[in-house]
């Protein structure tokens, strides 16, 4: 059972390193602290409460080789960002405003540099990691082929204690929920012996694993998480939407009510690993329809740091090709391209919609209308319901709809509902 104020969470996701214009790559080492970059992210935390956001999920912000995944300290800031002062500083700043801050716990992997590795490596003793020393120099287990990623051995009870130590530090130190990197490339009984013995002391704590695949329930139930993210329903949304293809997401949001039964998951349009929203839909008139699916669907809604201002980003093959999704944020609010208030204002719509009816939470979703480009569902709780028209045609679509238009625009006759071309509208 999570934490109850999940129930109303919004989370804003920033990938520090990137927001803050930190340097990723030919990177010499050389400290930035004094900079105190982190504290960027500060300046930010009252656009994040405009929007809608309860909490500001965080990166990696702990020092690191490159991009943030290579972890080398876990106790420690990176010294691109800051200080460990710096964070105090930020958990008070949001702390101040109601906002929670979640923590990315890379814990599959470490840097080649950490510590531990180093000296497994140099004194051929140890069993943090999988070290095999049969060839002509020792080789070690990586993290899907990334040979800077070294995996650690989460059969080791002494890698078991540290974790739980990292975890339970930073949440000491003011942090309420943790994301878990990987999460799928762990094995479960890890967290099952992990996670429960940092509830004991952080029982408000909230635990979110990063699965791509596989059985979500299955995943959370062996492994005492409180969710995982939903994937499923994020492929589903921008394909079916860009590719006119409806009967994909009424899919998805079947099987999403099955994982329901088990857990709330974490959904999203856009993350630090995937093509921006903005650029995945290629027709900008039907942006907004992702975000309604976000925003009227159970589960607790994530907004990748720039999506709401519309940001257009693409990820490539190649070193660096990650930079277009992780960009450096302005200074200010009035360096934001004018373009992107439409975006931001709409997402304000909706999350007021969602916060009006926080039953959406745990809401099922029904499908009563369906073609390839238009589509009607109906989110409820069995105690509450709401409508969802979305059409993506040329044509104008009507359907029979009860209630007061609540958001979106159409035009309403005699019971029925004319949802415009392009368009959307939600009742209840």
């Amino acid at each position: 059972m999570s934490p109850s104020w999940v129930e109303h969470a919004i989370w804003w996701h920033v990938y520090p390193l990137g927001f803050a214009g930190a340097p990723v790559r030919d990177w010499d080492g050389t400290s930035l602290a004094e900079e105190h970059k982190l504290l960027k992210i500060v300046e930010w935390l009252d656009y994040a409460l405009e929007l809608g956001a309860s909490g500001i999920a965080l990166g990696p912000i702990f020092a690191s080789e490159g991009h943030g995944y290579e972890t080398v300290d876990y106790l420690h800031i990176d010294s691109r960002l800051g200080t460990d002062e710096d964070f105090d500083t930020l958990v008070e700043a949001a702390h101040s405003r109601g906002l929670k801050i979640m923590l990315d716990g890379v814990f599959n992997h470490v840097g080649q540099r950490f510590p531990r590795f180093q000296q497994e490596l140099r004194d051929g003793e140890g069993s943090w990691f999988h070290i095999d020393r049969s060839g002509d120099r020792p080789s070690h287990r990586n993290f899907e082929g990334h040979d800077e990623l070294v995996t650690l051995n989460h059969g080791n009870p002494e890698v078991q204690d540290f974790i739980a130590q990292v975890m339970n530090h930073w949440l000491d130190r003011g942090a309420d929920a943790w994301r878990l990197d990987a999460a799928y490339a762990v094995p479960p009984a890890f967290w099952n012996t992990v996670v429960p013995r940092v509830r004991e002391k952080h029982p408000d704590a909230y635990f979110l694993g990063e699965v791509i695949h596989g059985d979500y329930a299955q995943i959370v139930s062996r492994s005492s998480l409180d969710s995982v993210t939903q994937y499923e329903l994020w492929k589903a949304t921008w394909s079916g939407i860009s590719e006119l293809n409806f009967f994909e997401l009424s899919h998805a949001l079947g099987r999403h009510n099955d994982w329901l039964d088990t857990f709330v998951p974490a959904t999203f349009v856009g993350n630090h690993d995937v093509n921006r929203i903005a650029s995945t839909v290629e027709d900008s008139r039907h942006l907004a329809h992702a975000l309604v699916v976000l925003f009227t669907t159970g589960g607790t809604p994530m907004i990748y740091y720039g999506d709401e201002q519309g940001f257009r980003g693409v990820k490539e093959e190649r070193v660096g090709g990650d930079d277009d999704v992780r960009p450096e944020f302005p200074m200010t609010k009035d360096q934001l391209d004018p373009s992107g208030w439409p975006t931001y204002h709409l997402h304000q719509e909706l999350i007021g919609l969602r916060r009006r009816h926080s039953w959406l939470h745990t809401a099922r979703t029904e499908t009563a209308e369906l073609t390839n480009t238009a589509m009607l569902y109906r989110a409820h709780d069995g105690s509450h319901e709401l409508h969802v028209a979305l059409n993506l045609g040329d044509e104008a679509v009507d359907y029979r709809m009860s209630g007061d238009i609540l958001a979106g625009h159409a035009s309403v006759r005699s019971g029925w509902v004319t949802v415009p071309a392009h368009g959307w509208v939600v009742t209840g």
